[in-house]
Protein backbone atom coordinates (compact mmCIF):
# COMPACT_ATOMS: atom_id res chain seq x y z
CA UNK A 1 0.00 0.00 0.00
CA UNK A 2 1.58 3.54 -0.74
CA UNK A 3 1.96 5.89 2.03
CA UNK A 4 -0.49 8.12 3.16
CA UNK A 5 0.20 11.69 3.70
CA UNK A 6 -1.56 12.62 7.14
CA UNK A 7 -4.48 15.09 5.62
CA UNK A 8 -5.68 11.82 3.66
CA UNK A 9 -5.45 9.61 6.63
CA UNK A 10 -7.61 12.35 8.73
CA UNK A 11 -10.09 12.65 6.17
CA UNK A 12 -10.37 8.37 6.36
CA UNK A 13 -10.55 9.21 10.67
CA UNK A 14 -13.57 11.28 9.60
CA UNK A 15 -14.94 9.07 7.66
CA UNK A 16 -14.28 6.26 10.47
CA UNK A 17 -15.58 7.82 13.23
CA UNK A 18 -19.09 8.79 11.44
CA UNK A 19 -19.76 4.99 11.64
CA UNK A 20 -20.40 5.45 15.33
CA UNK A 21 -23.36 8.79 15.35
CA UNK A 22 -26.24 6.96 17.35
CA UNK A 23 -24.28 4.39 19.22
CA UNK A 24 -21.42 6.49 21.60
CA UNK A 25 -23.31 9.13 23.53
CA UNK A 26 -22.70 10.54 25.94
CA UNK A 27 -19.17 10.16 24.64
CA UNK A 28 -18.17 11.20 20.98
CA UNK A 29 -17.28 9.84 17.58
CA UNK A 30 -13.93 9.42 17.02
CA UNK A 31 -12.12 8.08 14.67
CA UNK A 32 -8.34 7.51 14.29
CA UNK A 33 -5.69 5.68 11.74
CA UNK A 34 -2.22 4.57 13.09
CA UNK A 35 0.49 5.24 10.19
CA UNK A 36 3.88 3.59 10.37
CA UNK A 37 7.10 5.09 10.40
CA UNK A 38 7.06 4.58 6.53
CA UNK A 39 3.96 6.39 6.40
CA UNK A 40 1.91 3.23 5.65
CA UNK A 41 -1.62 2.76 7.29
CA UNK A 42 -1.51 0.00 9.62
CA UNK A 43 -4.73 0.64 11.91
CA UNK A 44 -7.94 2.17 11.80
CA UNK A 45 -10.25 2.15 14.22
CA UNK A 46 -13.28 4.07 15.37
CA UNK A 47 -15.61 4.49 18.74
CA UNK A 48 -18.02 1.93 18.07
CA UNK A 49 -20.05 2.08 21.43
CA UNK A 50 -20.31 3.71 25.01
CA UNK A 51 -18.64 1.95 27.26
CA UNK A 52 -16.36 0.13 24.20
CA UNK A 53 -12.84 0.88 23.40
CA UNK A 54 -11.90 3.91 22.03
CA UNK A 55 -10.97 4.73 18.68
CA UNK A 56 -7.27 4.55 19.40
CA UNK A 57 -7.12 2.17 21.10
CA UNK A 58 -9.03 0.14 17.84
CA UNK A 59 -6.67 1.36 15.70
CA UNK A 60 -3.36 0.57 17.50
CA UNK A 61 -4.66 -3.11 18.14
CA UNK A 62 -5.01 -3.63 14.94
CA UNK A 63 -1.50 -2.08 14.13
CA UNK A 64 0.19 -3.94 16.90
CA UNK A 65 3.88 -3.54 17.03
CA UNK A 66 3.57 -1.68 13.47
CA UNK A 67 2.59 1.01 15.30
CA UNK A 68 6.12 1.55 17.41
CA UNK A 69 7.96 4.53 16.15
CA UNK A 70 4.78 5.64 14.09
CA UNK A 71 1.88 8.26 13.74
CA UNK A 72 -1.29 8.44 14.95
CA UNK A 73 -4.28 10.79 13.36
CA UNK A 74 -6.97 11.46 15.26
CA UNK A 75 -10.23 13.48 15.20
CA UNK A 76 -10.17 13.95 18.40
CA UNK A 77 -7.74 14.61 21.37
CA UNK A 78 -6.76 11.69 22.65
CA UNK A 79 -8.64 11.24 26.06
CA UNK A 80 -6.66 11.92 29.64
CA UNK A 81 -8.96 10.32 32.36
CA UNK A 82 -9.57 6.63 33.57
CA UNK A 83 -13.53 6.04 33.10
CA UNK A 84 -15.22 3.33 31.97
CA UNK A 85 -11.83 2.65 29.83
CA UNK A 86 -8.61 3.84 30.62
CA UNK A 87 -6.72 6.89 29.18
CA UNK A 88 -5.96 6.92 25.28
CA UNK A 89 -2.89 9.20 26.05
CA UNK A 90 -1.51 6.81 27.43
CA UNK A 91 -2.39 4.23 25.17
CA UNK A 92 -0.83 6.12 22.73
CA UNK A 93 2.78 6.24 24.77
CA UNK A 94 2.74 2.28 25.90
CA UNK A 95 2.05 1.58 22.10
CA UNK A 96 5.60 3.64 21.12
CA UNK A 97 3.85 5.71 19.26
CA UNK A 98 6.19 8.86 18.38
CA UNK A 99 3.93 11.33 16.82
CA UNK A 100 -0.05 12.11 17.38
CA UNK A 101 -1.79 14.33 14.97
CA UNK A 102 -5.47 15.60 16.05
CA UNK A 103 -7.84 17.67 14.63
CA UNK A 104 -10.12 19.02 17.63
CA UNK A 105 -8.94 20.01 20.72
CA UNK A 106 -11.23 18.16 23.29
CA UNK A 107 -13.32 20.87 25.30
CA UNK A 108 -14.66 18.67 28.19
CA UNK A 109 -13.04 19.42 31.66
CA UNK A 110 -12.88 15.56 32.29
CA UNK A 111 -11.14 13.82 29.55
CA UNK A 112 -8.97 17.08 28.00
CA UNK A 113 -5.35 16.98 28.51
CA UNK A 114 -4.19 14.10 26.63
CA UNK A 115 -1.87 16.52 23.86
CA UNK A 116 -0.65 17.61 27.30
CA UNK A 117 0.06 14.61 28.69
CA UNK A 118 1.83 13.06 25.18
CA UNK A 119 4.20 16.24 24.67
CA UNK A 120 5.28 15.72 28.26
CA UNK A 121 5.75 11.91 27.46
CA UNK A 122 8.07 13.47 23.92
CA UNK A 123 5.83 12.83 21.61
CA UNK A 124 5.49 15.30 18.62
CA UNK A 125 2.15 16.75 19.18
CA UNK A 126 0.25 18.59 16.44
CA UNK A 127 -3.23 20.35 16.52
CA UNK A 128 -5.89 21.28 13.79
CA UNK A 129 -5.65 19.16 10.60
CA UNK A 130 -8.84 19.47 9.11
CA UNK A 131 -10.61 20.77 12.01
CA UNK A 132 -13.49 21.91 10.46
CA UNK A 133 -14.49 18.78 8.76
CA UNK A 134 -13.45 17.11 11.93
CA UNK A 135 -15.76 19.09 14.24
CA UNK A 136 -18.57 19.25 11.51
CA UNK A 137 -19.20 15.41 11.76
CA UNK A 138 -18.60 15.32 15.95
CA UNK A 139 -21.20 18.49 15.87
CA UNK A 140 -23.83 17.32 18.43
CA UNK A 141 -20.96 16.37 20.58
CA UNK A 142 -19.28 19.40 20.44
CA UNK A 143 -22.03 21.70 21.13
CA UNK A 144 -23.76 19.81 24.14
CA UNK A 145 -19.98 20.04 25.60
CA UNK A 146 -20.43 23.88 24.97
CA UNK A 147 -23.16 24.57 25.96
CA UNK A 148 -24.51 22.13 28.62
CA UNK A 149 -27.90 21.20 26.94
CA UNK A 150 -28.76 18.52 24.10
CA UNK A 151 -28.07 19.70 20.48
CA UNK A 152 -30.99 19.89 18.98
CA UNK A 153 -31.66 19.61 15.14
CA UNK A 154 -35.04 20.56 14.00
CA UNK A 155 -36.61 18.63 10.94
CA UNK A 156 -39.61 19.52 8.89
CA UNK A 157 -40.83 18.69 5.99
CA UNK A 158 -42.84 21.01 3.35
CA UNK A 159 -44.37 22.05 0.30
CA UNK A 160 -42.42 24.82 -1.90
CA UNK A 161 -44.85 27.17 -0.22
CA UNK A 162 -44.09 26.12 3.23
CA UNK A 163 -46.94 24.23 4.19
CA UNK A 164 -46.60 21.14 6.47
CA UNK A 165 -50.28 19.97 5.77
CA UNK A 166 -53.67 20.66 3.50
CA UNK A 167 -56.32 22.36 5.06
CA UNK A 168 -58.15 19.38 5.64
CA UNK A 169 -55.17 18.08 7.91
CA UNK A 170 -53.35 15.55 5.75
CA UNK A 171 -50.13 15.65 5.03
CA UNK A 172 -49.37 11.87 4.26
CA UNK A 173 -47.28 12.24 2.20
CA UNK A 174 -45.91 15.67 1.53
CA UNK A 175 -42.28 14.19 0.37
CA UNK A 176 -41.48 11.10 -1.24
CA UNK A 177 -39.63 7.73 -0.15
CA UNK A 178 -36.48 8.60 -0.42
CA UNK A 179 -36.77 11.65 1.64
CA UNK A 180 -38.27 10.18 4.34
CA UNK A 181 -36.10 7.37 4.71
CA UNK A 182 -33.45 9.67 5.22
CA UNK A 183 -35.48 10.95 8.53
CA UNK A 184 -35.00 7.67 9.51
CA UNK A 185 -31.07 8.23 8.83
CA UNK A 186 -31.69 11.96 11.28
CA UNK A 187 -33.41 9.58 13.74
CA UNK A 188 -30.92 6.92 14.09
CA UNK A 189 -28.20 9.33 14.71
CA UNK A 190 -30.12 11.00 17.39
CA UNK A 191 -30.49 10.02 21.14
CA UNK A 192 -33.71 11.24 21.28
CA UNK A 193 -36.59 12.60 19.25
CA UNK A 194 -39.21 15.28 20.55
CA UNK A 195 -42.79 15.86 19.73
CA UNK A 196 -45.33 18.18 21.02
CA UNK A 197 -48.71 17.46 22.17
CA UNK A 198 -50.07 18.83 18.60
CA UNK A 199 -48.76 15.91 16.82
CA UNK A 200 -49.47 13.29 19.18
CA UNK A 201 -53.22 13.86 19.03
CA UNK A 202 -52.99 14.78 15.26
CA UNK A 203 -50.96 11.84 14.10
CA UNK A 204 -50.22 9.30 17.43
CA UNK A 205 -46.47 8.86 16.21
CA UNK A 206 -44.54 6.03 16.32
CA UNK A 207 -41.12 7.74 16.42
CA UNK A 208 -38.96 4.76 16.42
CA UNK A 209 -36.68 3.71 13.52
CA UNK A 210 -37.31 1.58 10.92
CA UNK A 211 -35.76 -0.06 8.55
CA UNK A 212 -32.47 0.25 10.42
CA UNK A 213 -29.31 -0.29 8.43
CA UNK A 214 -27.62 -0.75 11.76
CA UNK A 215 -29.11 -3.37 13.64
CA UNK A 216 -26.81 -3.07 17.05
CA UNK A 217 -27.43 0.41 16.81
CA UNK A 218 -30.17 1.51 19.84
CA UNK A 219 -33.61 3.22 19.04
CA UNK A 220 -33.41 6.87 20.20
CA UNK A 221 -35.58 7.86 23.23
CA UNK A 222 -39.11 8.79 22.19
CA UNK A 223 -39.75 11.94 23.78
CA UNK A 224 -43.55 13.48 23.95
CA UNK A 225 -44.25 16.76 25.34
CA UNK A 226 -47.83 16.50 26.69
CA UNK A 227 -47.97 19.35 29.15
CA UNK A 228 -52.18 18.20 30.10
CA UNK A 229 -51.31 14.50 29.74
CA UNK A 230 -54.26 14.91 27.33
CA UNK A 231 -52.89 14.07 24.03
CA UNK A 232 -51.05 10.65 25.36
CA UNK A 233 -53.65 7.67 25.27
CA UNK A 234 -53.53 4.72 27.05
CA UNK A 235 -52.51 3.01 23.29
CA UNK A 236 -50.53 5.40 22.04
CA UNK A 237 -48.01 3.75 19.99
CA UNK A 238 -44.86 5.81 21.83
CA UNK A 239 -45.58 3.11 24.71
CA UNK A 240 -45.28 0.32 22.50
CA UNK A 241 -41.92 -1.26 23.77
CA UNK A 242 -40.55 -0.74 20.81
CA UNK A 243 -37.90 2.17 22.41
CA UNK A 244 -37.78 3.85 25.21
CA UNK A 245 -40.50 6.71 26.19
CA UNK A 246 -40.56 9.55 27.72
CA UNK A 247 -44.17 11.31 27.73
CA UNK A 248 -43.24 15.11 29.57
CA UNK A 249 -46.29 16.72 31.55
CA UNK A 250 -46.76 19.33 34.15
CA UNK A 251 -45.89 18.97 37.43
CA UNK A 252 -49.98 18.90 38.27
CA UNK A 253 -51.38 17.44 35.31
CA UNK A 254 -53.32 14.06 35.62
CA UNK A 255 -52.11 11.63 33.92
CA UNK A 256 -52.45 7.78 36.14
CA UNK A 257 -53.20 6.51 32.85
CA UNK A 258 -49.60 6.74 31.59
CA UNK A 259 -47.40 4.09 32.98
CA UNK A 260 -45.00 5.51 35.65
CA UNK A 261 -41.97 4.52 34.13
CA UNK A 262 -42.59 7.01 30.82
CA UNK A 263 -43.75 9.73 32.74
CA UNK A 264 -41.29 12.71 33.33
CA UNK A 265 -43.14 15.70 35.61
CA UNK A 266 -41.60 19.22 34.52
CA UNK A 267 -42.51 22.87 35.70
CA UNK A 268 -44.89 24.75 33.61
CA UNK A 269 -43.16 27.65 31.52
CA UNK A 270 -43.55 30.79 33.35
CA UNK A 271 -46.74 31.75 31.76
CA UNK A 272 -48.24 28.59 32.93
CA UNK A 273 -49.05 27.66 29.02
CA UNK A 274 -46.55 24.83 28.29
CA UNK A 275 -43.70 23.02 29.65
CA UNK A 276 -40.30 24.91 30.72
CA UNK A 277 -37.94 24.01 28.14
CA UNK A 278 -34.79 24.93 29.67
CA UNK A 279 -35.73 22.03 32.02
CA UNK A 280 -36.69 19.78 29.57
CA UNK A 281 -32.94 20.22 27.96
CA UNK A 282 -31.52 19.63 31.33
CA UNK A 283 -33.51 16.35 32.27
CA UNK A 284 -32.98 15.12 29.28
CA UNK A 285 -28.99 15.97 29.47
CA UNK A 286 -29.39 14.28 32.76
CA UNK A 287 -29.76 10.92 30.70
CA UNK A 288 -26.89 11.11 28.94
CA UNK A 289 -28.86 12.78 25.77
CA UNK A 290 -26.64 14.94 23.99
CA UNK A 291 -28.57 15.38 20.46
CA UNK A 292 -31.75 15.90 20.03
CA UNK A 293 -34.05 15.21 16.85
CA UNK A 294 -36.98 17.72 16.63
CA UNK A 295 -39.88 16.64 14.99
CA UNK A 296 -42.70 18.46 16.19
CA UNK A 297 -45.26 21.12 14.83
CA UNK A 298 -44.91 24.71 14.36
CA UNK A 299 -46.11 25.56 17.91
CA UNK A 300 -43.16 23.22 19.45
CA UNK A 301 -40.65 23.88 16.66
CA UNK A 302 -41.41 27.68 17.30
CA UNK A 303 -40.76 27.85 20.91
CA UNK A 304 -37.73 26.03 20.08
CA UNK A 305 -36.49 28.79 17.89
CA UNK A 306 -37.93 31.41 20.30
CA UNK A 307 -35.66 30.40 22.68
CA UNK A 308 -32.27 29.88 20.66
CA UNK A 309 -32.34 26.08 21.10
CA UNK A 310 -32.02 25.27 17.72
CA UNK A 311 -28.81 24.16 16.51
CA UNK A 312 -29.34 23.01 13.30
CA UNK A 313 -32.25 23.04 10.53
CA UNK A 314 -33.21 20.78 8.31
CA UNK A 315 -36.16 20.78 5.94
CA UNK A 316 -37.49 18.61 2.92
CA UNK A 317 -38.73 20.53 0.68
CA UNK A 318 -41.71 18.97 -2.32
CA UNK A 319 -42.29 20.22 -5.39
CA UNK A 320 -46.12 20.63 -4.75
CA UNK A 321 -48.16 23.81 -4.28
CA UNK A 322 -51.31 24.05 -1.13
CA UNK A 323 -52.41 27.38 -0.69
CA UNK A 324 -53.43 26.68 2.75
CA UNK A 325 -52.38 24.56 5.88
CA UNK A 326 -50.57 25.08 8.68
CA UNK A 327 -47.21 26.41 8.32
CA UNK A 328 -44.02 24.65 8.83
CA UNK A 329 -43.34 27.50 12.16
CA UNK A 330 -45.54 29.61 14.49
CA UNK A 331 -45.25 31.43 17.17
CA UNK A 332 -41.62 31.89 16.82
CA UNK A 333 -41.43 35.56 18.48
CA UNK A 334 -40.11 37.26 15.02
CA UNK A 335 -42.74 39.94 14.17
CA UNK A 336 -40.46 42.09 11.33
CA UNK A 337 -38.59 40.96 8.58
CA UNK A 338 -35.55 42.92 10.42
CA UNK A 339 -36.17 40.22 13.37
CA UNK A 340 -36.20 37.23 10.40
CA UNK A 341 -33.58 34.31 11.86
CA UNK A 342 -30.94 34.18 9.05
CA UNK A 343 -29.80 30.92 8.66
CA UNK A 344 -26.51 29.96 6.60
CA UNK A 345 -26.97 27.51 4.04
CA UNK A 346 -24.56 24.36 4.38
CA UNK A 347 -25.87 21.92 1.59
CA UNK A 348 -28.72 21.03 -0.32
CA UNK A 349 -29.12 17.36 -1.83
CA UNK A 350 -32.44 15.86 -4.19
CA UNK A 351 -33.66 12.95 -2.88
CA UNK A 352 -35.88 11.68 -5.68
CA UNK A 353 -38.40 14.64 -6.55
CA UNK A 354 -37.50 16.56 -3.38
CA UNK A 355 -34.87 18.85 -2.12
CA UNK A 356 -33.13 18.52 1.16
CA UNK A 357 -32.06 21.84 2.65
CA UNK A 358 -29.20 21.65 5.39
CA UNK A 359 -28.58 25.20 7.26
CA UNK A 360 -27.80 26.55 10.55
CA UNK A 361 -28.95 29.46 12.70
CA UNK A 362 -26.55 32.54 11.45
CA UNK A 363 -25.29 33.81 15.41
CA UNK A 364 -26.08 37.01 16.60
CA UNK A 365 -22.57 36.97 18.20
CA UNK A 366 -19.07 35.22 16.68
CA UNK A 367 -19.16 33.85 20.43
CA UNK A 368 -22.52 32.71 20.23
CA UNK A 369 -22.38 28.63 19.52
CA UNK A 370 -19.91 28.60 22.24
CA UNK A 371 -22.25 29.99 24.77
CA UNK A 372 -25.03 28.69 26.78
CA UNK A 373 -28.83 29.26 25.75
CA UNK A 374 -31.20 31.51 27.45
CA UNK A 375 -34.22 30.18 29.52
CA UNK A 376 -36.75 29.08 27.59
CA UNK A 377 -40.52 28.24 27.43
CA UNK A 378 -42.54 26.20 25.06
CA UNK A 379 -46.95 26.82 24.87
CA UNK A 380 -47.32 23.47 23.55
CA UNK A 381 -49.86 22.47 25.58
Amino acid sequence: MAPLPEADAMRRAILLAARGLGSTSPNPIVGCVVLDPAGEVVGEGWHERAGGPHAEVNALRQAGERARGGTAVVTLEPCNHTGRTGPCALALIDAGITRVVHAVADPHPLANGGAATLAAAGIDVEGGLLADEAAASNEAWLISVLRGRPFVLWKYAATLDGRIAALDGSSRWITGPQARADVHRLRSEADAVVVGSGTMAADDPHLAVRDHEHPGRPQPLRVVLDTAATATKAGARVLDGAAATLICVAEDAEAAHLPRGSLLRLPRAADGTGLDLTALLAALHDRDVRSVLLEGGPTLAGAFVRAGFVDKVVGYLAPALLGAGPTALGGAGITSIGRALRLDVAETTRFGPDLRITAYPRPATPDTRVTAAASATTEES
